[in-house]
């Protein structure tokens, strides 16, 4: 079993239910963090298997935990969590970004 690719899989579903909460079930700043979160969470899943199929486990993971540490965050603070948790999103962001740089180190070396 390829553990990074079925988290990946997990992680579009997430996304998916996320963005359709935000869009029927939620409203105002919390429907626009739940669709943010989704947008970012749904890219991501599918960067991580592209980044597998390209043999890059490293970037996929930096990518899988930065879009699951920016989604959650988004997500528990449209459920109603302090918004200072805010505050913890950028690292995910950070995260992300590294995923892709590194990705594409990798793919440069080939």
């Amino acid at each position: 079993m390829n553990l990074l690719g079925f988290l990946a899989a997990l992680s579009g579903a997430v996304a998916i239910a996320a963005g359709a909460f935000g869009a029927h079930g939620a409203s105002g700043q919390a429907a626009e963090w739940l669709r943010t979160g989704g947008t970012y969470q749904l890219i991501h899943a599918v960067a991580v298997l592209v980044a597998i199929q390209s043999r890059a486990n490293g970037p996929g993971w930096a990518m899988l935990g930065g879009a699951a540490l920016f989604a959650a965050t988004l997500y528990v603070m449209a459920l109603g969590a302090p918004r200072w948790l805010g505050a913890v999103t950028p690292i995910g962001g950070l995260a992300m970004i590294v995923g892709w740089l590194w990705l594409g180190l990798v793919l440069l070396r080939r």
